[in-house]
């Protein structure tokens, strides 16, 4: 038998690749809008489905595709500072779903289609106030900050479908210690049915 991967290992593997999917997938779907499209009012990101799979997964961690997400759209739109920290600090809200998880349970979260787009949906909906309050914060208007939730609104279905799929492949919107516990458990149980 080969070396094992330690816990440790495994989560900063699996964040690396969330994180590296998130930045890319950020920053591919807004150069393609910006260059195809870009009298467009409505965008779409894919940075709130990929945080709230991470908060499943690795709860607070979730923070790395997050930011990851942020850096790309602002690197992508060839954002000033200040949008810089609106997004970045507005993605950051996004972890306050972790409360949301925790009310409803993950179980529910991930065995109820319905709580499964109701904690995507609040995923981005905290990400787009945390943006929203920041523009506030840092003087922008109220116009600037009803923006945020209006030309991201397609992401809220864009979110939707990214979970939808997920929560059906196995192991992906589950807790990471405990899938590996039933992992290891199922390939015990194998081993056991051979012999």
């Amino acid at each position: 038998m080969g070396p094992r991967l330690r816990f440790e290992q495994y989560r900063g593997i699996d964040l690396f690749f969330f994180t590296v999917m998130t930045f890319f997938g950020e920053l591919l779907i807004t150069l393609a809008a910006s260059r195809w499209y870009p009298d467009q009012l409505y965008t779409v990101s894919v940075t709130a489905a990929l945080t709230a799979i991470c908060l499943v997964r690795w709860k607070g961690f979730a923070f790395l595709p997050a930011l990851a997400g942020a850096f790309a759209l602002c690197i992508a739109m060839g954002a000033a500072p200040k949008q810089y920290l609106i997004y970045c600090i507005g993605n950051l809200f996004g972890m306050a779903a972790l409360a949301f998880l925790k009310l409803v349970t993950e179980k529910k979260v991930r065995g109820n289609v319905i709580w499964t787009m109701g904690f995507g949906a609040f995923t981005l909906l905290m990400m787009q106030t945390g943006r929203a309050v920041t523009a506030l914060i840092l003087g922008g208007t109220l116009r600037d900050g009803v923006m945020f939730y209006a030309t991201d609104a397609l992401s809220y279905v864009f979110t939707a479908v990214i979970l939808w799929i997920a929560r059906r492949l196995d192991g992906i919107m589950e807790d990471q210690r405990e899938y590996l516990v039933r992992l290891h458990a199922q390939m015990e149980a194998e081993k056991e049915e051979i012999q």
